[in-house]
């Protein structure tokens, strides 16, 4: 019977322990706390009713401000305060950051889905294949050169953007509802420029939506897709014509062989430094990318 005693002891001098901490945690509460001042430095001094003088760092109790206008002054108090004095009062401080922050976010997604974006980097893909210099030019530089590429084609589009609905906007003059509906028609006529007409009435019909065949029929819901459709058939029409005089000279190139009896010898080894010399010499960077921005016009 030893282990029974041993556990009795324990339980015990637990007991004791646990009286005393519970003993001093009374100890501690019952004594009348000091204050404590989070900075004397540049402090405000106000006088309590009591008398007594208490050096304090923030100007004013939190929720005490009178006028708009007194949200603007330092409060330490508050935890957040957000101005904006370039609106004309429908949205908030607060709310245009996150509306903008919003749009940062799906500005990636924006640029493929209704720009010019898409088509070029699928034909500069296209074309960097058809050479099979695989990793030249790099993804980074054919990205950097479709963006600059969609920027100077999208940039009479993002200036009547801008001219007719975001100016007006932050003027006051026209309301969110005008400015959304005047921001989302360049766009629209832009894709409905090089959207084919079989794509969109096949959209239309998927939806149950009625065209008539113009541009203020067919809703965006039905106008985006139909155009990313157009915009990929378009650029695999013109990759498919980059390849064809690289195809040329893969064939030459490896009937030559075949004479010679090099059947062993891969044929693009051969081929891939006449292609790169037939680019060079027919400026064929100038050729796929002018021809490829007048497709836009």
């Amino acid at each position: 019977m030893i282990l029974p005693k041993i556990h009795s002891v324990h339980l015990g001098s637990f007991l004791k322990k646990g009286l005393l901490l519970f003993v001093f945690l009374v100890c501690v509460f019952l004594i009348h706390p000091t204050s404590v001042q989070a900075s004397t430095i540049g402090a405000l001094d106000s006088t309590s009713d009591a008398g007594e003088t208490e050096d304090r760092t923030n100007i004013r109790e939190p929720g005490t401000a009178e006028e708009p206008d007194d949200l603007k002054e330092l409060n330490i108090a508050n935890d957040l305060t957000v101005t904006y004095n370039d609106g004309n009062g429908s949205i908030a401080g607060a709310l245009r950051i996150m509306l903008i922050l919003t749009g940062i976010t799906l500005a990636p997604i924006l640029i493929i889905c209704l720009t010019s974006f898409t088509r070029i980097l699928i034909v500069l893909h296209f074309t960097r294949a058809a050479l099979n210099t695989q990793t030249a030019p790099p993804n980074q530089v054919l990205i950097a050169l479709s963006l600059f590429l969609t920027f100077f084609i999208m940039n009479p589009v993002i200036t009547q953007i801008n001219e007719d609905a975001i100016k007006p906007f932050e003027a006051g003059e026209i309301t969110q509802e005008v400015a959304l509906e005047r921001g989302v028609a360049p766009l629209r006529e832009f894709m409905y420029a090089q959207t084919q007409t079989k794509d969109a009435k096949t959209f239309c019909d998927i939806g149950g939506y009625e065209w008539t065949g113009d541009l203020d029929d067919i809703p965006t819901s039905a106008l985006i897709p139909a155009f990313l459709v157009s915009e990929l058939r378009t650029a695999f029409i013109i990759g498919f014509v980059i390849y064809i005089p690289f195809i040329v000279i893969d064939m030459v190139v490896a009937s030559a062989l075949m004479s010679m009896g090099m059947m062993m010898l891969p044929p693009t080894t051969i081929s891939m430094p006449f292609k790169i010399l037939l680019f060079v010499l027919a400026d064929g960077w100038n050729l796929v990318i002018v021809n490829l921005v007048r497709t836009f016009y």
